[in-house]
């Protein structure tokens, strides 16, 4: 092969390498079906009484992985426990949940209600915050310190 024979196939290769590229970052799901996250908005109301107007809120809670790292994770839904089940509960389906603290140092019970008008009693399953943005700025709220969240 000569020179040119060979630097025709290099950019063939190069070309065909890009379309391919291409052709994945077009199909791949995160473009094909537009999707965002819905943001939620939510009224929480505190211990003390104050209502407080939340905007994007998440459920937020950090892992501990050793002496000075932590993962945050960052929630669409509430992670209760049923028994020995843990349940997440998206928000989309939820209308309000009612906080009732435990007394102690374990995470506070919840009265959820959906949507459509059913009820469960639960445990939250980690002690979390919720946090999002209100007029004045970022606001977290810790779960042990709400009474009630109503989601808009």
């Amino acid at each position: 092969m000569n020179r040119q024979t060979i630097a025709w196939v290099n950019g063939q290769r190069f070309h065909m390498v890009c379309g391919v590229m291409l052709l994945c970052l077009m199909g791949s799901p995160a473009w094909a079906d537009g999707k965002t996250e819905k943001a939620f908005q939510v009224v929480a109301t505190d211990t003390k009484g104050v209502e407080t107007d939340v905007k994007n809120v998440i459920f937020y809670w950090e892992e501990k992985i050793s002496e000075t790292a932590f993962v945050p994770h960052e929630l669409r839904e509430v992670p209760v426990k049923r028994g020995t089940a843990t349940v997440k509960i998206k928000f989309d389906g939820i209308k309000q949940i009612d906080l009732k603290p435990s007394g102690s140092s374990a995470p506070p019970n919840v009265t959820i209600t959906l949507n459509d008008g059913k009820t469960g009693e639960f445990v939250l399953a980690i002690a979390g915050s919720f946090k999002g943005q209100s007029d004045f700025g970022e606001v977290e709220l810790p779960a042990a310190e709400i009474k009630k969240l109503t989601f808009k």
